[in-house]
């Protein structure tokens, strides 16, 4: 059996979540794991699942309502022991200040492009995996 990584998403809305999987695929690069994803709606359910573990990657939408992924994104580096790599959704490519200041390992802007979204979320798959070894 071949080992999976589960990726959290985080987006109060269900179309960006599911531009999430559908840009992602089963396996983001031939090199990392097949994924799984864990829906998170409220940023309250972001923190109960990381409290769980077993969260490889999380994937958060910076637009999101009522809290922003951003605004988690720095909550749960503040708060989350071995926190996993943040991939940052954002609204527009001049946010990428606030992607920094709130701490996330890789932004990509909405809406997702596969492409580009598949890459940066591989490479965090990476170096979870290297981290992990």
């Amino acid at each position: 059996m071949q080992p999976t990584a589960t990726v959290l998403v985080y987006s109060d809305d269900s179309n960006t979540r599911e531009q999430v999987r559908l840009a992602a695929g089963r396996r983001p690069a031939p090199d990392v794991p097949f994924v799984e994803f864990l829906e998170c709606a409220t940023p309250e359910a972001v923190v109960r699942e990381l409290g769980r573990g077993g969260i490889d990657v999380c994937v958060l939408d910076g637009e999101a309502v009522p809290m922003g992924g951003m605004g988690v994104c720095r909550q749960i580096k503040d708060e989350v022991f071995n926190c996993p790599p943040v991939l940052l959704l954002m609204g527009r490519p001049q946010d990428a200040w606030l992607a920094t200041w709130s701490r996330a390992d890789a932004a990509v802007t909405l809406p997702v492009d596969p492409v580009e979204f598949a890459s940066a979320l591989a490479s965090l798959l990476r170096r979870k995996r290297l981290l992990s070894a």
